[in-house]
Formats: structure tokens, C-alpha cells, sequence
């Protein structure tokens, strides 16, 4: 009996170290793509319910590893996809990887360290306007609802829409987020609990969020990743501030510009004069520019931890002080809505 139950000892042992070291491993740093593979929600299950997959010559940042020695997959944030956070073979990229996280670069752009208190509101030390140019995302995302709207004389044909405004915490890098009640992110934005947003609100955020129409729940997300991570405003009027920032930025006639290029191809030195006059001097250097097989997707805006509602869009890129970065190589390609043939 007694060799019976040392058996059954060393088995349980195997077992659970087996268990252990096959288990996901925090890590950071990046994965510079080399194949445009695709990016899965569960490597196990090969799932990639958006069809994401990772453009060429794209830094991605590295979240987790499979296994601690010689891993062969990694979770990456993939920031056009939904959810963002997926799994890439090794064979997809070079990797710069380190184990036990702490440095990745962040979904607001920031650099980790110390990671701190990732999950208490009120602690950011920025903020981040995301904008998106609707028609470049859905390149990539053809099979979201809101992708299928090809009015040229749609909101979103013209102008940039909101993606979301971040608070950031520099030391957590991806993991400044989910302050609230909810913790994670579900594999459906629509599966988050409902927002009591007034009807006013949403039928203003309707407008520069296309999925509300669309019934894809990015307003939910947006709240329960990063609205609740910022003790200054309330639910109705944290919208109404990322809403008030998204037409300041479209109406300085930045939006009029990239629209007058439909088809074309602009320099970033030509985005930089017009961001400059319509902003301020040296605003530009408060955005960052996204770019995905050539076409302008994203910009993000750079403001300070903590402002009034109201306050101008270019005095808070001023205030913010930020370094102007891009991935667009010096110029871009302005995507009209509908699909490229």
C-alpha cells in the first residue's frame, strides 16, 4: 500500500508541474512582425473571430509567453482588434522578450516599470485622446457592423471618430484599467454590463462613436477599461468631455484636410503645418500617428492629468508637453469608406 500511495505522489507531482510549466508567464517587451499571421484570441482553439492579423514590419507589445523557456507563443496586444489582447506563433516575428513584465509599451503609449497599483482609479499621470480615421479601421475589421456603413456622406466618411479617452499610469504600461466592478475584459463588448447613459449624451456620442449605432458596444468597453479608471467625471459627463474634444479636433479643420485627400497621399511634414495652425504653435507634438499597410488609422492626443471640461484642445496639447511619434514612415495613404477592391 505504501508503494501504492508514493506512486500516486510522484504522479500528482508530475501532473502539477506539467500543469505549471505549460501555464502563461507575465512578460513585456515586443515582437517586431516579420509574417502577416494571424492574431488569436485562444492559440488552443485558433480563434480570431475579427480576422486580426499583424502587419509587416509592426512592433507589437508582448503581454504574456506560453512557457517560461523557449517560448513558441506570445500574447500581444494587437490594438485594432477586439479584443486586443492575442496569441501570435514564434515563427510570426522577432522577439525582444523579458519575463516578469515591467517594461512593455502600454495601449496608452506609455512605458511600464514598476507596476504599482494598476487597478485604483484616480492615479493616472496623463491622458490620451484616441482618434480613428472609421474607414482605415475597417480595413482590417471588415465584419464589425459599423464597417458595413459605406455612406460617403456618413459622419465617419468625413471625420475622425472617438475611440476612447484613456487616463494612463506610466508605470503600468497595458495594465492601467478596469477600476470598476469589472475586472476583465469578456469576449463580446456587448456582454459588458449596459451604461445609464441620458439620452442627450447618446445620441451625441452616436455620432462620433458609430458602433452605438451599430449596436457593437464600444462605448462600453471605453467606460469599463478606462472611463472608471478617472475620478473626475462622471459617467454622462466623461462622454461628453471625450465628445467636446472629438469635434474641437475635427472642427479646427484638420478633419476638412485629411478629407480633401480622399484617395491620396499625404506627408506627415503637411498634417504637422495644419495640426500647428489650427492648434497652436508646436501642438503637434502632442500626437502620435497610427498607420496600418499605409493607410492613417489612429491618432492619439496627448493631455494632461487633469483638466475642466471645456477647456481648448490646443491649450491642453500645450500643457501636455508631449514628443510627436508615428509609424506611417513619413507619409500616408487617406482611405475613403468602403472597401479597397
Amino acid at each position: 500500500m505504501k508503494s501504492v500511495a508514493k506512486i500516486s505522489v510522484i504522479l500528482i507531482s508530475v501532473i502539477f508541474f506539467q500543469a505549471w510549466a505549460s501555464a502563461s508567464t507575465p512578460a513585456s517587451g515586443t515582437v517586431t512582425a516579420t509574417r502577416a499571421c494571424e492574431a488569436f484570441v485562444s492559440k488552443n482553439k485558433r480563434s480570431n473571430p475579427d480576422g486580426a492579423k499583424l502587419a509587416t514590419g509592426q512592433k507589437y507589445s508582448i503581454l504574456q509567453v506560453n512557457k517560461v523557456k523557449n517560448p513558441d507563443w506570445f500574447q500581444i496586444r494587437v490594438e485594432t482588434a477586439h479584443p486586443q489582447e492575442r496569441w501570435v506563433a514564434e515563427s510570426c516575428g522577432s522577439a525582444d522578450v523579458r519575463i516578469g513584465g515591467g517594461t512593455g509599451t502600454g495601449e496608452n503609449g506609455n512605458t511600464g516599470g514598476n507596476r504599482g497599483d494598476c487597478h485604483t482609479p484616480g492615479l493616472q499621470d496623463s491622458f490620451l485622446l484616441a482618434l480613428s480615421w472609421q474607414p482605415a479601421f475597417c480595413e482590417s475589421h471588415r465584419a464589425k457592423p459599423e464597417c458595413r456603413i459605406t455612406d460617403t456622406k456618413a459622419y465617419q466618411a468625413q471625420h475622425f471618430t472617438l475611440h476612447g479617452l484613456w487616463p494612463n499610469k506610466a508605470s503600468c504600461g497595458t495594465d492601467y484599467g478596469f477600476c470598476g466592478e469589472v475586472r476583465s475584459q469578456p469576449d463580446n463588448f456587448c456582454n459588458y454590463p449596459a451604461l445609464s447613459l441620458s439620452d442627450a449624451t447618446k445620441a451625441d456620442l452616436k455620432e462620433v462613436m458609430p458602433s452605438i449605432g451599430a449596436n457593437s458596444c464600444l462605448q462600453r468597453h471605453e467606460w469599463h477599461k478606462h472611463g472608471t479608471c478617472q475620478t473626475i467625471w462622471p459617467l454622462d459627463q466623461y462622454y461628453e468631455v471625450a465628445i467636446d474634444l472629438t469635434r474641437q479636433f475635427n472642427e479646427s479643420g484638420i478633419a476638412y484636410f485629411i478629407a480633401r485627400n480622399l484617395g491620396s497621399t499625404v506627408t506627415e511634414a503637411a498634417l504637422i503645418d495644419k495640426v500647428d495652425c489650427a492648434l497652436g504653435t508646436d501642438a503637434h507634438k502632442s500626437i502620435e500617428l497610427k498607420c496600418e499597410n499605409g493607410n492613417l488609422v489612429d491618432v492619439r492626443i496627448s493631455l494632461p492629468k487633469t483638466f475642466n471640461s471645456g477647456t481648448g484642445l490646443g491649450e491642453l496639447m500645450r500643457q501636455a508637453q508631449g514628443h510627436f511619434k508615428s509609424t506611417c514612415g513619413g507619409r500616408f495613404k487617406v482611405d475613403p469608406i468602403g472597401f479597397a477592391r
